[in-house]
């Protein structure tokens, strides 16, 4: 199958700090591959050059054919790449609706606000945000506004879908809903990169995972190869609940 994205070499460099180096991995379409290693291993750094955040210093972004190598992040989004943040920053002055509005007509389909009604729709209900389209952002819980995050990006109609710690600051029950959404997504055939903590979440979700470390790729396999690696246990040497994690997630 040919993928969706493929990244080549990538390598960044800040000042003395090698975040990045040498980093090639592909996403297939409809695929979910998860993004781990420990705090530091350059995940959020990768996940900043694929989306054109920063520029690499070396390597290559190809996604659907084209090198979209260091294009600016509006540009990313109109070829289908959509990414939600650890740290939301919905508009707090606006609706939900109109949050998504934005992400819609700056997204991949580039929809007039006439026509970007039924993309949000779409987007909501897959969040579980329906009956909320006509409240303001600043009225949403925490968990709230991370699904207006995803909302937001979903919007946008990609065909990718970065996923940067959404489950962050969640309490469980909160967590157990938001992993429901994802699950919806992930039916709907949107291919997925998810950088996550939440091991259990990311060993279920996943069908393959990318094991970074120190900023390189230290392995890469299934869910159960990648708890069974004595690699990435030594990775996460004295993070026990970490390894329990992914040994008791693996599918």
């Amino acid at each position: 199958m040919t993928a969706l994205l493929e990244v080549t070499g990538l390598s960044r460099r800040f000042g003395g700090v090698q975040a990045v180096q040498d980093l090639s991995f592909a996403v297939h379409p409809g695929e979910v591959v998860g993004l781990i290693g420990p705090n530091g291993a350059g995940k959020s750094t990768a996940f900043n050059l694929i989306n054109g955040v920063i520029r690499p210093d070396r390597g290559t972004v190809t996604f659907d054919g084209e090198d979209i190598t260091g294009l600016r992040p509006d540009r990313v989004a109109k070829r289908g790449i959509a990414r939600a943040h650890q740290i939301v920053q919905p508009l707090a002055g606006m609706t939900v609706m109109e949050n998504c509005l934005v992400g819609a007509c700056f997204g991949r389909e580039n929809l007039p606000v006439s026509a970007a009604g039924d993309a949000v729709r779409e987007a909501a209900s897959l969040t579980g945000l329906t009956e909320r389209l006509d409240d303001y952002a600043s009225t949403l819980t925490t968990a709230g506004k991370k699904r207006l995050e995803l909302a937001r990006a979903l919007s946008a109609r990609p065909r990718l879908l970065l996923l940067d710690e959404v489950l962050a600051g969640l309490n469980p029950t909160e967590t157990e809903r938001m992993i429901g959404v994802l699950r919806r997504i992930q039916a709907r055939g949107i291919a997925i990169l998810m950088v996550e903590h939440v091991m259990r979440v990311v060993m279920s979700l996943s069908d393959r995972i990318v094991v970074m470390h120190v900023g390189r790729k230290l392995a890469e396999g299934t869910p159960r190869e990648i708890a069974q690696d004595p690699e990435v246990a030594k990775a996460y040497l004295g993070d026990a609940p970490e390894m329990a994690a992914l040994a008791g997630g693996a599918r």
